[in-house]
Formats: C-alpha cells, structure tokens, sequence
C-alpha cells in the first residue's frame, strides 16, 4: 500500500506521527511531500523508512489514499497539478474544511472524502469528523473508517456543519486551553500556589471530567449538580462563573461562523477563477 501526504505543516506532521505510533500505518507506506524541505526531514529522520518527494505528482501517483494538507487557497496549485496523474480507483482525503466535497469531486477524477482531524489526535483522543463524497463505496468508507478509529473516534457529520462541530473539535482545544490557562492564573495569583502543581492539578481534572461524562456517561448539568450542593461554595462560584461568562460562547460561534463565509467566498473564487471580462 502507498499513502500520500501533500503538506507537511502541523496537522499533516501530526496525522503521520499519530498513525504510525498508533500501527495503522507503516513508515515505508508513507510518502510525503511539502515546500518545506525542513519539514521533510524531520519527519525523515524521525519516522526512518518514510518516502520524501520530490513533488507532488510524485506523492499522488499510485497512493491509495492522497492526504491533502495545505491551506484552502493553495488547493487550486496542488490539484492542478496532481488531477491529471490521480485515477477513480483512489481515495483523496481533504482535511481542510471550507474546501468542498462538490468542489474536489469537480476538480478531480478520484473519490473524495473529508475529514477533519483534531490536535488532540496526536494522543488518539478526541474525534474526527468524517465526510463523505458520492464515489466512495462501502468498502472504502469503513477502511477510511478503520483508519481514523486508530488515533481517534470518527464522528459522521453533514457537511454543512463542518464549521460549528470543528469549533468543538478541532478548534475547542485552544478554548479550552485558554480557559484553564485562566483557571491556573487565578490559583497561582489568589493563593500563590506553583505554577508546575496548579497546572497538573487543572489537567487532571480536565482529563477526568471528559472521562466522567462519556464514561458513566452524565451531561455537563448532571456533574455540575453532582458537584454542587445548593449554598455550598461550588453553587456560589458558579453562579460567579455564569454571570461573568453569560453568551461568551455565542459569541466566540459568531465569530468562527463570520470567518468561516469569508473563506468559503475566497477558497470557492482561488477554485474556480470567475473569467475577465
């Protein structure tokens, strides 16, 4: 089996390291390619076996699965020029999301999948989630399947809601982070306890709480109240929390969402070029 890699940036370094520590994927399967020559190396020497390219074209020919990781606007340059060596009989993952299944399944003879992945991948937790284009058979869907249930639990959704499930995904670690990064301040600033400890002790408890509610499973107002007992002190910090934090949420979709239309407008113009008049 060949599997190709185009882009070696973060999220594609991170697919090919989670796979192979995870088994799925073997270092002399893979081949990669990418503008930067000290990505390539890297995972070169971190990864012996694996294939570098000298090109795109090169990494797309005869790869079972083409893992498409560049940035939106620079899909129309890579499918130029990998469309004409690429054949039905192979899978092409996009993991960018404002790139259309309809837009890839236009621009190039194979089937198409999307899937996003999430940072948290790299320790195969969290999800990814899973699109699928109108060529793939059965069979393809459960190996692609198959393969992302290694590092991850592949979650299927419409692709018109892409956007809102990769603002708890993909881009919820980061608030999360955000958050807890706050968490931490405050009990190293209101009672001067080490940063080292406040921090494991915050990360624990974000590890165990996802635990609690799939594992159980009880939702997030289940396990506030199991906490809390009214008048006690968890209730009143809550309630603190609640007022402080009230729509900030709403606020933080409405911004992802209003980015999101801007990029759509922009990958579907880089795509498909309107004609000078």
């Amino acid at each position: 089996m060949k599997i190709g890699f185009i882009g070696a940036g973060s999220m594609g370094s991170l697919l090919v390291g989670a796979f192979v520590r995870a088994g799925a994927m073997q270092p002399d399967d893979i081949v990669v390619s990418s503008r930067t020559q000290t990505r390539l190396s890297a995972l070169a020497e971190q990864y012996p076996g694996l294939h570098i390219a000298a090109s795109n074209r090169e990494a797309a020919i005869g790869a079972d699965y083409l893992f498409l990781c560049v940035k939106p606007l620079d899909f129309r340059r890579v499918l130029d020029e990998i469309a004409p060596v690429l054949t039905p009989e192979q899978i092409v993952v996009s993991i960018t999301s404002p790139v259309k299944i309809s837009s890839l399944e236009e621009l190039v003879p194979s089937k198409v999948a999307k899937i996003i992945p999430s940072v948290v991948n790299a320790v195969g937790s969290g999800a990814s989630l899973v699109m699928w284009g109108t060529r793939l058979a059965e069979e393809d869907k459960r190996g692609l399947w198959e393969l992302f249930a290694s590092i991850s639990r592949p979650i299927c959704v419409p692709e018109e809601e892409v956007r809102v499930a990769s603002d708890l995904s993909s881009c919820g670690p980061a608030f999360m982070a955000f958050l807890l990064e706050q968490f931490i301040d405050a009990a190293v600033l209101s009672a001067g306890m080490e940063r080292e400890t406040a921090t494991a002790l915050a990360c624990e408890m974000m590890l165990g709480t996802a635990r609690l509610m799939l594992e159980l499973p009880c939702s997030p107002a289940e396990l506030q109240a199991r906490v809390s007992v009214p008048g006690g002190i968890t209730a009143a910090a809550l309630e603190s929390l609640r007022k402080s934090t009230r729509g900030a949420f709403l606020q933080v979709l409405y911004t992802t969402h209003e980015k999101f239309a801007e990029d759509l407008d922009r990958v579907d113009s880089s795509l498909f070029p309107r004609e000078r008049t």
